[in-house]
């Protein structure tokens, strides 16, 4: 939702690529479309610079086909001078402090990075002994195993359904190096994004 909302909604993109999934959280018949579902990973190329890909991965990828996945998608890149951001999110209450999580000002933002990432980033590092996991985690150990810039920026949340706050928690990565040339304009794109959270809700509410 942060990137169709801040990045992908333009013209400047075209989808070049998809992987198509099936396991028990992505049961699916359909093998042909090339629109967003649950079930598949589309990728993006920004039109003006064929070298930046985008990856909008809306399913679950299950622990056993997480290296396939890996393989097939930097398979076929060219891992010199490839830099990878990642974002993902989670419960806060994964998240690892002596303090009471209770007390904590959710949603907030933690960056994991590899050896090889060199440039600031946007959020405090994750402490120890938190740890990431499912497929963010596969990708940037991948990263770090290839020697390959990498960084993971975890929002911990603690709603279960999309949100603007937690959505607009990743915001401070809009002045990093890698996406600040893909940004359009903010103050609108906040706009379609709570119109579009408003309107998926009004279909969601339960009356009683």
């Amino acid at each position: 939702a942060f990137l169709s909302s801040f990045i992908l909604d333009s013209v400047c993109w075209e989808v070049v690529g998809v992987v198509k999934l099936w396991n028990e959280w992505c049961r699916t018949s359909s093998t042909t479309s090339v629109l967003p579902t649950d079930s598949f990973c589309l990728f993006y190329r920004l039109i003006s610079d064929p070298t930046v890909l985008l990856c909008q991965c809306s399913c679950y990828v299950a622990e056993d086909q997480q290296f396939q996945w890996l393989e097939k998608v930097f398979g076929s890149m060219q891992k010199e001078g490839l830099q990878v951001t990642i974002l993902s999110t989670c419960p806060v209450a994964d998240y690892k402090t002596q303090e009471s999580t209770l007390t904590l000002a959710s949603p907030f933002l933690k960056a994991l990075k590899t050896k090889e990432f060199q440039e600031q980033v946007c959020c405090p590092l994750l402490e120890q002994p938190n740890i990431v996991r499912d497929l963010p985690a596969a990708v940037l150990s991948y990263c770090q195993v290839w020697q390959i810039p990498a960084v993971l920026y975890q929002c911990y949340t603690d709603v279960i359904k999309l949100d603007t706050v937690t959505i607009e928690a990743f915001k401070p990565l809009l002045s990093s190096e890698v996406l600040k040339s893909l940004v359009k304009d903010a103050s609108e794109s906040t706009k379609m994004l709570k119109k579009f959270l408003t309107a998926t809700e009004s279909h969601n509410n339960i009356y009683i």
